[in-house]
């Protein structure tokens, strides 16, 4: 990470896959929501100069609470998402100061990546301007119908389950938001929102426990694997 890099974590997410009253990002893990969590592992990095959170209307002043009893350095802004997560990740862009020149978007629920694969991940996008994590797909994946019949199966050697974060030039990704907005295009990811400007986007090869916590039983397994990292195993 040589250039001048900011982070966008969005958080903004309601979460009702969780099953639970309390939004995922503000479930607790070892004492810290797990969006502190997460905040934590990018302030620590030498070369992030910034941090933007992205989180819903009513809970700006919460996570401002936050970031101050945890003492997280490097948050910027705390700011309002939008009504579709590609809304949220670009009111975040638009909170980072003019000096930075690549930004990183990261999901709040991801408080398991590594400094590692964040810094891959930043190279790459250095070289070729826009780079998202990936784990090769290790199950078979098949397409499959309306019906419920199978329609294809893809080979697997081509397949890559995409994580965060995803790490671009600025000016690209700001031109690509805002022709997406213009036409009325939503995307499942950055990246998505980059490829359809026909700009390449390079793959850095990340964890498979760079996890995304989305579901109940993802919370004793990243549990697990937090306490494991803290003893020095992982």
């Amino acid at each position: 990470m040589g250039a001048k890099w900011g982070v966008v974590v969005v958080a903004a997410g309601r979460g009702s896959r969780m099953g639970t009253k309390e939004s995922k990002q503000y479930l607790e893990m070892q004492g810290k929501p797990i969006v502190v969590h997460t905040l934590e592992l990018f302030a620590a990095l030498d070369d992030l100069a910034e941090i933007v959170v992205v989180v819903g209307a009513d809970d700006v002043g919460r996570v401002e609470e936050l970031v101050s009893r945890f003492g997280i350095g490097k948050v910027k802004a705390v700011v309002a998402g939008g009504s579709e997560r590609q809304h949220s990740v670009y009111n975040g862009i638009q909170a980072l100061s003019p000096a930075v020149e690549w930004v990183m978007v990261h999901d709040g629920v991801r408080p398991l990546v590594t400094a590692a694969a964040v810094g891959a991940c930043c190279s790459v996008a250095e070289r070729v301007g826009a780079a998202v994590l990936a784990v090769p797909v290790k199950d078979t994946i098949k397409q499959v119908g309306d019906n419920g019949l199978i329609v294809s199966t893809p080979d697997r050697r081509s397949l890559w389950a995409i994580q965060t974060p995803q790490a671009f030039r600025r000016e690209l990704l700001v031109r690509a938001h805002e022709q997406a907005h213009e036409e009325g295009f939503l995307g499942t990811d950055d990246a998505m929102v980059v490829e359809r400007m026909g700009v390449p986007v390079a793959v850095a090869e990340g964890d498979y426990t760079n996890i995304k916590i989305t579901t109940p039983e993802d919370l004793p397994w990243a549990e697990f694997l937090l306490a494991k990292r803290g003893r020095g195993e992982g």
